[in-house]
Parts: C-alpha cells; sequence; structure tokens
C-alpha cells in the first residue's frame, strides 16, 4: 500500500503541470483544463483498479506524459478544443484497435529481457539522479529528505520512502506556510466538451498522440512488467487502456495508458516480497489516483508549494534499488550485454525524434545490434 501511495503521488505531482500545459496549448481554458486532468487521473486510477484485480499483477496506469509535451508543441488547431477532443476520440479508438489486433501484441511479447531490462534502467536513470541534485539546489532541504531516508532504510526499511515523502512535505508547509485553499473548489466539476472532427486535428494530433503514447509509455510498460517477471498479455491491456482513454476524452483527456516508471515502483521487491501480492499496490496507486481525480483543485494547492525536485528526489530515492536490479539483469549474460549497453544509452540519453521519446529509440537501436551480432555468429 506504501508503494502504491508513493507511486500514486509521484505519478500525479510529477507530471501534472506538463498535463496543464498541453491542454491550455490545444485550446483549454481553465475549467477545461482542471476537468481533463481530473477525467485523466479518474480514469487511470480505475483501470489500474480493473485490470490489476483482474489479472493479479501489478498493472500501473498513467496519463501519457509525452502526449500532453506533444500537444503543448502542437498548439492550437482549427476548432479550438473541441476539434482537440475529437482527436482524442480518434487517439482513444486507434488504440482500442492496437490492443485487438494479435500481430502488434506479438510483436510486444518478442522483446528479449535484456533489452526490456536496459530500457527499464535507461528510463529510471535519469530520475536516480534527482537526489543529487536537489541537493546542488536545495541542499539544506534534501539532506534532511535524505537523511530521513537513510535512517529509515537501516531501522524500518518498509517505511523509509514514506517518511521521505513525509519530510518532503513538511518542510514544504514550513518554508511556504499554510496552504491558501480559499480559492480551491472542494470537489472538482467535470466540463463535457463537444468533439469536432477535422483532418487537422486527426493529422497533426490524433495520429503523432497515438504513436508517442503507443511507443513511449504502453510498449515500455510491458517491457517493464516483463522485467520483473510478469507475462502480461499487451492486447487485452492496451485495449483497456484505450477504453478509459475514450470515457476521459469527452471531458478533455488526451490519453492513459500504461505505466513505466511508477511501475518499477509497484511491481519491484519493496512493494512487497512475495510477486503474487504485488497488484495490491498498482490497486492502491488507482484508488488514491481516483481520489486525486476527485479533489484536483485541494492536491493542486498543496503540491503546488512543494518543490518539483524534491518530490523527484523521493522518486529517485525510492527507484535506486529497481536501477540497481535492472541493470544487473541486463547485463548479466555476456551475449547480450553490448546490445544492453546500447539500449540503456540510448534511452537514458533522454533524446526524442519525431516526437517519440528515447525509451522506444532505445529498445530500437539495441534490438537491431542484437540482430546483427547474431547474423555475424550465423555468417
Amino acid at each position: 500500500m506504501s508503494a502504491g501511495l508513493l507511486a500514486a503521488i509521484v505519478g500525479f505531482a510529477s507530471s501534472f503541470a506538463i498535463v496543464l500545459q498541453g491542454l491550455n496549448a490545444t485550446g483549454a481554458n481553465a475549467a477545461e483544463a482542471t476537468s481533463g486532468l481530473m477525467a485523466l487521473s479518474i480514469s487511470m486510477g480505475l483501470c489500474a483498479i480493473v485490470a490489476s484485480l483482474r489479472t493479479k499483477m501489478p498493472v500501473s496506469i498513467a496519463w501519457s506524459t509525452p502526449g500532453a509535451a506533444l500537444l503543448a508543441s502542437a498548439g492550437p488547431v482549427d476548432g479550438g478544443f473541441g476539434a482537440a477532443v475529437g482527436a482524442f476520440v480518434i487517439c482513444a479508438i486507434l488504440i482500442i484497435l492496437a490492443g485487438l489486433i494479435r500481430p502488434f501484441g506479438k510483436a510486444v511479447a518478442a522483446i528479449p529481457a535484456p533489452l526490456a531490462n536496459a530500457m527499464l534502467a535507461g528510463v529510471l536513470f535519469g530520475l536516480c539522479l534527482a537526489p543529487v541534485k536537489a541537493v546542488a539546489e536545495l541542499p539544506v532541504s534534501a539532506l534532511i529528505v535524505i537523511g530521513t531516508w537513510a535512517l529509515a532504510f537501516r531501522f524500518l526499511r518498509l517505511y523509509a520512502v514514506p517518511l521521505a515523502m513525509a519530510a518532503t512535505f513538511a518542510i514544504a508547509l514550513y518554508v511556504s506556510g499554510p496552504v491558501d485553499l480559499s480559492s480551491a473548489e472542494l470537489i472538482s466539476k467535470p466540463v463535457l466538451i463537444k468533439p469536432e472532427f477535422s483532418i487537422e486535428a486527426l493529422v497533426s494530433i490524433a495520429l503523432p498522440l497515438f504513436i508517442v503514447t503507443m511507443a513511449s509509455q504502453n510498449i515500455p510498460g510491458i517491457a517493464v512488467m516483463r522485467a520483473y517477471g510478469y507475462d502480461p498479455h499487451s492486447g487485452p491491456l492496451f485495449t483497456l487502456s484505450g477504453v478509459f482513454s475514450l470515457f476521459s476524452a469527452p471531458f478533455g483527456g488526451h490519453a492513459v495508458n500504461l505505466a513505466a516508471i511508477t511501475a518499477a515502483m509497484c511491481a519491484g521487491e519493496d512493494a512487497h516480497k512475495d510477486p503474487r501480492q504485488r497488484y495490491w499496490a498498482a490497486v492502491t496507486a488507482g484508488v488514491i489516483y481516483v481520489l486525486f481525480g476527485l479533489f484536483t483543485g485541494l492536491v493542486m494547492a498543496l503540491v503546488a508549494v512543494t518543490p518539483s525536485i524534491l518530490i523527484e528526489a523521493v522518486a529517485g530515492l525510492a527507484l535506486l534499488g529497481a536501477l540497481a536490479f535492472s541493470i544487473g539483469e541486463a547485463t548479466k549474460s555476456a551475449d547480450t550485454r553490448d546490445s544492453a549497453i546500447i539500449t540503456f544509452a540510448v534511452t537514458a540519453s533522454g533524446v526524442s525524434f519525431f516526437g517519440v521519446s528515447g525509451a522506444f529509440w532505445g529498445l530500437l537501436a539495441g534490438g537491431a545490434f542484437m540482430a546483427l551480432t547474431r547474423i555475424a555468429r550465423t555468417s
């Protein structure tokens, strides 16, 4: 439960600003953007609960952060936010179809385990540097958080991360003073937006959003679960995420998908010693996401006064074990070590091409090199 709580806090707090920026950039007003954030949070929470209880696996769900970044760069289209919502609907339908097409699921299942672990290590690497960056940016606050984590890790390992997060919020409240809730609504209000469909929105939003969500989130999300020894059927999970994306679209939500970073929090050993019990972490995260969605205004008021670097630092501390595990598994075999290192380097670089993040290109580069080396050995 503590792992799920942390995953939800990190998943929401670390990227909600990007989501708001993306929705605003496509023409949403303040009420529509808040509605979109609420719809996404509730949808990904319900999706995580349904998927995890049904599969008995820690299926972590997130909103499409790369997709939100894409929206921010794409800007508004003719027809305003209604046209963008129409593009969200089309994207959701495409994700559903991708899950129903079996060859696509088979392609995901064919990703070699060393490359999946290397990709996971690359995804985690940047966030695991956050504690060091936090010390450089906020030395006193960061050292208090890290010290709290280290002492708890030594004596109360199960509570190390929750105590570090509690210390983070305590510092934020001490520095900022009482949180001003006078302008925050107790319960968020959904806004129903009528979708409009246009070729421009299809080309500039729907198709790129679909590609980015699948390549940067859904495929890595399956790979992360496989890296921890789970064997999920990718097709039904893709379809389920598409269905919940479709539910959130009319209220301004762009897309929900399988998570990668928070998946490592829920699927790792710190969540539970028994892998068969770790799905409760994802269920807990789902419940917290739903609550965040219902009380989006209040949550945003608290998170707004907390330095994002400290939240990222706690996430980095929580993921150190996952990083060590994934690097060890990726480099265990000498035959695939070079391919794994290429995957790790490309993924960790953080570069993106055509709006698709390094996680996808890392898998592609490592897989191409692995195929090349195998051909060379057989020739």
